[in-house]
C-alpha cells in the first residue's frame, strides 16, 4: 500500500459517518450550482471532487459552529441563534453571506408561520365541525321509546 492510499484509510478512519453530509445532497447542490454557471447543462462531478466539497463543507460546517459557539459564549447564553451564526459569519470573514441567509431566513420563518397558522385553523375547524355535529346515536332504543318521542311531537 503506497503512503498516499495510507493517508486516504487513516483520513476515512478519523471522519465519522456520523459526521459525513450526505453525498447526494452535496452532488445535487454542486450540480445545480455549476449548471447554472455552465452552458453545458449536463455537468459530471468525479467521486474525488465530490469527496473535496463533502469534506470542504463539512470543515467549514464544523468551523462555524465552533465560532459561533464562542459567540453564544461570550454573550453568556448556552443556546446558539441565527444571530450568533451571523455573527460568527462576519467574524470568520464570510460577510457577504450574511444579507442573502438574513433574507433566506426571514422567507423561511415567513412560510412557517403561514404554515402554522393554517394548520390551526384547520385544527379550529375540525373542533367547531364536531361541536356542532348531534351525537350519534346506535339505535338501540326500545320501540316504546320510539313511541313516547313521536307523541310528544
Amino acid at each position: 500500500m503506497s503512503e498516499k492510499e495510507k493517508d486516504v484509510v487513516v483520513t476515512e478512519k478519523v471522519v465519522s459517518e456520523a459526521d459525513e453530509l450526505p453525498k447526494t445532497i452535496v452532488r445535487r447542490v454542486v450540480k445545480d450550482k455549476l449548471s447554472q454557471l455552465s452552458k453545458d447543462s449536463d455537468v459530471n462531478v468525479l467521486r474525488e471532487s465530490l469527496q473535496g466539497f463533502c469534506e470542504s463543507a463539512r470543515i467549514f460546517i464544523h468551523f462555524l459552529s465552533a465560532t459561533a459557539s464562542d459567540v453564544c459564549k461570550e454573550s453568556k447564553r448556552q443556546i446558539i441563534n441565527a444571530e450568533d451564526v451571523f455573527k460568527a459569519l462576519e467574524e470568520i470573514e464570510f460577510a457577504e453571506f450574511v444579507a442573502p441567509l438574513r433574507t433566506s431566513l426571514e422567507e423561511f420563518r415567513r412560510k412557517n408561520a403561514k404554515r402554522k397558522s393554517e394548520s390551526l385553523k384547520a385544527k379550529e375547524m375540525n373542533k367547531k365541525g364536531k361541536m356542532k355535529e348531534p351525537p350519534v346515536t346506535n339505535g338501540g332504543g326500545s320501540e316504546e321509546e320510539d313511541e313516547d318521542e313521536s307523541s310528544e311531537e
